[in-house]
């Protein structure tokens, strides 16, 4: 085994059992939000196509009201700590959540739906985010494009696992049993983050230390050093272009999906085996290619892939707005994103300082993901109101992309600029 796991990725001493509490740790809250993510789609579809706008908006206000209050745990608690009750946090949420959809029947089925919708939205970001900001912490930039993509492939393996489970499950057991599940996932999540900090204390000894004495510094100091910084703006730049142009693509899956499944077990089951055929593809490309394509071709390289995919799709799209396209389209952008994208991504943050690491990096994930949510949502609303169809949407899309494919190059280039100079203070540091 270890013989096999050294050909896909090149561990070097120490490494082994982090990147396994890492894999535990990140494959457990990822199967638990692919559990419930089709759930929460076909929520939003149930509580009407037209509304989703409205979903997303109220998704931006509460990501936006919550960001604050982390920031002042990260400010104030040791990594750990927050990690773990933010997480449990959530636990708690979602078991109220089990009570309320069990309940709740006709109309206040439906507005229990939207709130969990939104919930959800929430949830995945932060959990997600905290992760990667733990992995940037522990992690340099070199040790990243060797390992990120392999450490990738637990979404993958999660969302395999997830999504297999509700696609099979969801009629006979109901939404509400398998959100026990996902509970039951979470805190195995919180195991493993814990496992994990131990081992990075073992084998970093004072340097995992002085990582556990709170970060300090101010609540506001993400929103700050965004501003300042040219990198960190560009990669706001970055996330607000992905994630709009991410969003014309989901209001045309869920178009789609309303006009073909009147039952919602079956829409439900339907957006399950999407996000399986997603899930496969990527799992392929982490496990195999990522690292390689990093570590040969660099981070501009591999963190542009993605928003050439978008271009190119967008401008097929725009000359064939047909259910197929967008549902090939829209797999193979987000096997991309998986299996490249958010590697290259996380290895943008190696760079930065720990405070930008937590702060700005989960600003950057949750209120400027939403962000470009919603601008995304109330673009692709109006064009839809303006008796436009999905050409349309397809056609201010590109140019988009193709601003998206420039922002992708300077930031990659930045980052392996930065890299190289830290690397060679650190040499110089020896030498002296």
């Amino acid at each position: 085994m270890t013989r096999l796991l050294n050909k896909l990725v090149a561990f070097e001493a120490g490494e082994g059992k982090l990147v396994a509490w890492a894999w535990l740790y990140l494959f457990s809250i990822f199967s638990a939000y692919s559990i419930l993510r089709p759930i929460r789609d076909e929520a939003g579809v149930a509580g009407g196509v037209s509304n989703l706008s409205w979903l997303f908006t109220g998704t931006l206000v509460v990501m936006m009201a919550v960001n604050a209050p982390f920031s002042a745990l990260v400010k104030r608690w040791p990594r750990i700590t927050f990690i773990t009750w933010s997480t449990r946090f959530f636990m708690l949420n979602l078991l109220v959540f089990t009570v309320l959809l069990r309940l709740a029947t006709g109309e206040a089925n439906i507005w229990v739906g939207r709130a969990f919708f939104i919930w959800t939205a929430v949830f995945n970001l932060f959990v997600v985010s905290v992760f990667w900001s733990f992995m940037a912490d522990l992690f340099t930039s070199e040790q990243g494009k060797r390992l990120f993509g392999f450490i990738a492939a637990a979404t993958t393996m999660g969302g395999i696992v997830g999504a297999g489970v509700t696609a099979s499950t969801v009629q006979a057991l109901g939404a509400p049993t398998l959100m026990l599940i996902s509970v039951a996932l979470l805190e195995v999540g919180v195991f493993g983050a814990r496992q994990l900090n131990r081992a990075a204390e073992q084998k970093l000894d004072t340097a995992a230390a002085a990582a556990e004495r709170p970060i300090g510094g101010t609540v506001m100091a993400g929103l700050t050093n965004a501003l300042k910084s040219p990198y960190l703006l560009n990669i706001c730049i970055y996330m607000l272009l992905y994630t709009v142009l991410s969003t014309f693509l989901y209001f045309q899956q869920a178009e789609i999906v309303d006009r073909t499944f009147a039952d919602r077990g079956a829409r439900t089951a339907f957006f399950a085996q999407v996000d399986l055929l997603v899930n496969v593809l990527t799992l392929g490309g982490q496990m195999f290619v990522t690292a390689r394509v990093l570590q040969s071709a660099g981070v501009a390289v591999t963190l542009t892939f993605v928003p050439l995919i978008t271009a190119v799709g967008f401008l097929i799209l725009g000359l064939m707005p047909t259910a197929m396209i967008v549902v090939g389209f829209t797999v193979l952008r987000r096997a991309g994103n998986f299996a490249f994208a958010r590697p290259s991504r996380e290895v943008l943050f190696t760079v930065v300082s720990r405070e930008d690491k937590y702060k700005t990096k989960n600003l950057i994930d949750t209120v400027v993901y939403r962000l470009g949510d919603q601008v995304g949502a109330w673009s692709s609303s109006l064009i839809t109101m303006a008796g436009m169809g999905a050409g349309a949407v397809a056609w201010a899309a590109v140019p988009l992309s193709l601003v998206w494919v420039v922002n992708a190059w300077w930031l990659g280039r930045q980052q392996e600029g930065r890299a190289a100079s830290s690397t060679s203070a650190i040499v110089a540091g020896d030498v002296a």
